[in-house]
């Protein structure tokens, strides 16, 4: 499944692409996400999400590569449930580019999961998608700023610490993202049971 969003943060690209450089720091700006370790461009890592009243928690391991001329960042990712049986790998490109408004983040990402987040279908998971990065953004431009009033930013306790890790992560609600997709999913058949019962009852008055 590849999917395929923007965001735009108010930055200059020299500045943005300088904080991608520090996975450190910007790892925890990831929804339901925290870094366990960071060793050069390896790293693993953990990620929670709930649909509902059911929560996923899912452990894995990725590395980075970078192109410093074309500012574009590769992510190879790979995990597994903790409890359960549920698989996720995926590739993630970001790419900076400069725009009017700051600089623009480009982000592919190549995504192959199985497991209970698979029944959501491709543009169930874009949309979703769409609100993660947007949070994502949110918490990056907040890192931005500040970056640039000269606020300190340490790195996230137990990254490069063996045995040390840090508290869970907070949940990311899938369910609450995906909602008003599967209400507008059901909107259309919904209308068109209305629009028969409303025939039939039509129908049924004329024959009397």
């Amino acid at each position: 499944m590849q999917l395929d969003h923007s965001f735009t943060v108010a930055a200059a690209p020299d500045d943005a692409w300088k904080l991608f450089l520090d996975l450190g720091r910007v790892a925890p700006c990831m929804p339901g996400a925290v870094l366990d370790t960071l060793d050069g461009d390896a790293f693993t890592g953990r990620v929670k999400v709930k649909v509902g009243a059911v929560q996923m928690s899912y452990r894995g391991e990725g590395t980075v590569t970078r192109d410093e001329a074309a500012r574009s960042m590769h992510l190879g990712l790979s995990g597994s449930e903790t409890r359960g049986s549920g698989t996720v790998s995926a590739t993630v490109t970001a790419t900076l580019a400069t725009d009017p408004a700051g600089t623009r983040v480009r982000v592919r990402t190549d995504l192959d999961i199985t497991g209970r987040p698979a029944q959501f279908g491709r543009g169930i998971m874009t949309e979703v998608g769409d609100r993660i990065v947007q949070q994502f953004a949110t918490r990056l431009e907040e890192l931005l700023r500040d970056t640039g009033r000269g606020a300190p930013s340490p790195a996230p306790t137990g990254v490069g610490t063996p045995g040390a890790f840090p508290a869970e992560p907070e949940a990311v609600d899938l369910g609450a993202a995906a909602l008003p997709v599967l209400l507008r999913k059901a909107a259309a058949p919904a209308a068109a049971v209305l629009v028969a019962v409303v025939v039939i009852r039509a129908l049924r008055r004329r024959s009397r």
